[in-house]
C-alpha cells in the first residue's frame, strides 16, 4: 500500500504503514533518495552475489530498518547482529549451545511475511503519538520551573499596611458621608418647613382667615371672590308635629374653601310670594310649600338652593337614634313633655357635653321657654343638627343607607342618594372642625340688616340680599303683649288674609291696651285699616316711632280678642 502523506512542514514524505492498537494511522518517512519501492529480497540477492559462497542472504532479515531521529533530522543505522545463526538459513544442523531457536521466528525467516513494522513507530512532528505511559523503560518527562505560574504570595507586613490604609480610608469616607447626609437632611427639613409655611399662609389667605384679608373685613373686591366660590346648599325645615311651628336652616357645603356652615333662618324673615305679595318664612312654609319657599329664599338671599329636606320631629328622633345619640352643650333644662306632675326631673339637663337620645334631641331642638325669642329655640335646633352631622358616616353609601332606613318621603328635588352624599360631605367637615353655625340676623320688620348682608349672605351664602318691594303691600310689625303665645299667629293669619305683610316683632310684657302706630302721615289711613282688620278700637291708632322697615307697628294688648 503506497498511500503517501505530505505534511507540508519539512518537505519530507511519509507513507502509511498500518494502524496501532488505538486505531490511529502510523506513518514512516520515505528517504528522499529512494526512487523505487524497497525490496528486501532483491537486496539480499545482490548481497549474496557480492559476498559469494557461504553468505546467508537471510542474514539481513534479522536487522532492524534504519530509524529516523526527529530531533536531528538524520537517519540512524539500525541495530546490527554480528553473530551468525546457523539455524537462520535452515541448511546447517547443530551450532553453539547459546543459539536461540526462536530468533528465526522473531526475524520472520522461513516465512513469506514481511518484517513487522509495528515495532518501529513513526510519528509526524504535528501528530501526537500513542499514549503509552506505562511502557517499561520510558523516560520520565522533565519539568522546568518556567512551565508553571505560581501565585505571588504577598508579604505579611505589606498586608497589614494595606489593611490599615483601607481602614483609615473607609473611616474617613464614612465620616464625610455622615456629614453629607446630615447637611442634606437639614436642607430638606428647611425646604419642607418653608413649603409648609408658604402653603399654610396661602390657604389662610385663600380661605379668608388672615387678619385684614378675611372676607368679613374686606371691601367690595373680596365679595366678588366670595361670590365666585362653589357652594352646595339645601334647606331643612323642621316641622314640630306636636307643638306646631317650623324651624329652618340652610346647610351650606363650600367645596372651594372646604368649609361647611349651617345658617339658621328666623321665621320672621320677609319674603316675596309667588303672587308678588310680601309674606314671612313661617307663612311661606305652611302655605307655599317647599318649591315656593325655596324660590322665595333664593330671591331674598341671592342663593341657589338645590333641594328641600322636610324633617318632621318623629324622623329627627329616629335619625338621632340611628346615628347613636348626639353630644350637645345644652344651655337650659328642658322639661319632659310627657310629664304629668310638677317637680318631675327635666328630660334634658343643662351642661356641657350632654348625650341626647332621639327623644331628648327633639325636645331640646323644639324647646322655647315662655317669653323667649324664637332665635333661642333656633339656636338649639342648630346645635342638634351639628351634632347629627358629626355622627353621620362620612361614607356616601353608608350615609345614603341611613337616610333610606328613615323611610321618609323626600321632596322630589332631593333623592336619597343626593341627600346621603351631601350629608356625608358635611359630616367629614364637621368631624374635622371645619363646620360652624351662623344665625341670619333679621330685623324686627323681617328685613336683613347691612351686617347680615356682609357677614352671612355675601360671605357664607355668596349671594346678595334683596328686601321685598315696599310697594307690594303695607307691612305690619306685630308684637305680642297679651301673655298668650298663640295670639301672634292668629294676628298674622288675619293680617295676611287682609292683604297686609306680616312682620313678627316678638313678645313683650303684658299690656292692657293695644296700640297701632304709624310714622308717616301718609300711613295714617293704613294704620286705621290695620286696627279695623284686627278688631281693635279706632282710639288705639296714633302717630309714633316705629322700625324703619315697617309701615305700621302693632302692640297687641290684653284687650285684643282674636
Amino acid at each position: 500500500m503506497n498511500d503517501r502523506y505530505d505534511p507540508g512542514y519539512t518537505g519530507d514524505q511519509y507513507e502509511l504503514v498500518g494502524y496501532d492498537e488505538y486505531g490511529q494511522p502510523v506513518y514512516r518517512q520515505v528517504p528522499a533518495q529512494q526512487t523505487q519501492t524497497y525490496d528486501p529480497y532483491a537486496q539480499q540477492g545482490q548481497q549474496g552475489q557480492q559476498q559469494g559462497y557461504g553468505y546467508d542472504p537471510y542474514a539481513t532479515a534479522g536487522q532492524q530498518p534504519p530509524s529516523y531521529d526527529y530531533g536531528t533530522g538524520r537517519q540512524q543505522p539500525g541495530p546490527s547482529h554480528g553473530a551468525y545463526d546457523p539455524y537462520a538459513t535452515g541448511t546447517h544442523q547443530g551450532g553453539p549451545a547459546s543459539h536461540d531457536p526462536y530468533g528465526r521466528h522473531a526475524a520472520g525467516a522461513g516465512t513469506d511475511r514481511q518484517p513487522r513494522v509495528a515495532e518501529q513507530t513513526a510519528h509526524i512532528p504535528q501528530q501526537a503519538g500513542p499514549a503509552d505511559e506505562d511502557a517499561p523503560g520510558r523516560p520520565e518527562p522533565e519539568y522546568h520551573t518556567e512551565q508553571f505560574a505560581f501565585v505571588e504570595e504577598p508579604d505579611g507586613n505589606s498586608e497589614d499596611v494595606i489593611d490599615w490604609l483601607k481602614f483609615t480610608e473607609n473611616r474617613t469616607e464614612r465620616r464625610e458621608e455622615a456629614r453629607r447626609r446630615a447637611r442634606s437632611r437639614i436642607v430638606a427639613l428647611v425646604v419642607v418647613l418653608a413649603l409648609a409655611a408658604a402653603g399654610g399662609v396661602g390657604y389662610l389667605a385663600y380661605a379668608g382667615k388672615l387678619p385684614g384679608l378675611s372676607s368679613d373685613d374686606s371691601t367690595t373686591g373680596s365679595a366678588t371672590a366670595a361670590g365666585a366660590q362653589k357652594r352646595d346648599v339645601i334647606v331643612v325645615h323642621l316641622h314640630d308635629t306636636k307643638g306646631g311651628g317650623t324651624s329652618t336652616a340652610l346647610l351650606v357645603d363650600n367645596t372651594t374653601t372646604k368649609r361647611g356652615t349651617s345658617v339658621l333662618v328666623p321665621n320672621s324673615l320677609a319674603l316675596t310670594s309667588d303672587d308678588g305679595t310680601t309674606t314671612t318664612l313661617a307663612k311661606s312654609v305652611e302655605d307655599d310649600g317647599s318649591d315656593g319657599t325655596r324660590d322665595a329664599l333664593d330671591s331674598a338671599l341671592g342663593t341657589d338652593i338645590q333641594g328641600t329636606w322636610r324633617l318632621d320631629t318623629p324622623y329627627l328622633q329616629n335619625l338621632v337614634d340611628l346615628v347613636g345619640n348626639v353630644d350637645v352643650d345644652t344651655d337650659t333644662d328642658v322639661p319632659d313633655p310627657a310629664a304629668k306632675k310638677k317637680g318631675t326631673a327635666p328630660l334634658v339637663n343643662k351642661g356641657q357635653d350632654q348625650t341626647l337620645s332621639g327623644k331628648m334631641a327633639v325636645a331640646y331642638a323644639t324647646y322655647r321657654a315662655p317669653g323667649e325669642a324664637q332665635n333661642a329655640q333656633l339656636d338649639r335646633f342648630g346645635q342638634v343638627m351639628q351634632g347629627v352631622l358629626r355622627k353621620v358616616s362620612s361614607d356616601p353609601q353608608a350615609a345614603t343607607t341611613t337616610i333610606q332606613t328613615l323611610a321618609q318621603i323626600l321632596d322630589p328635588s332631593l333623592t336619597d342618594k343626593d341627600l346621603g352624599s351631601f350629608l356625608a360631605g358635611l359630616s367629614d367637615l364637621a368631624k374635622g372642625g371645619d363646620f360652624k353655625t351662623d344665625l341670619l340676623p333679621v330685623q324686627t320688620d323681617g328685613t336683613l340688616s347691612a351686617q347680615a348682608s356682609a357677614s352671612v349672605v355675601r360671605n357664607v351664602l355668596g349671594g346678595t340680599a334683596k328686601s321685598p318691594d315696599k310697594d307690594a303691600a303695607v307691612s305690619v310689625s306685630v308684637r305680642n303683649a297679651t301673655g298668650v303665645k298663640d295670639n301672634t299667629e292668629k294676628a298674622r293669619v288675619v293680617l295676611l288674609n287682609g292683604g297686609f305683610t306680616f312682620l313678627e316683632g316678638g313678645t313683650a310684657g303684658a299690656q292692657a291696651t293695644s296700640e297701632v302706630v304709624y310714622a308717616e302721615a301718609g300711613d295714617k289711613a293704613n294704620a286705621a285699616e290695620v286696627a279695623k282688620t284686627l278688631g281693635l278700637p279706632a282710639g288705639s291708632v296714633g302717630k309714633g316711632k316705629i322700625s324703619a322697615n315697617a309701615d305700621v307697628a302693632v302692640v297687641l294688648g290684653q284687650d285684643y280678642k282674636p
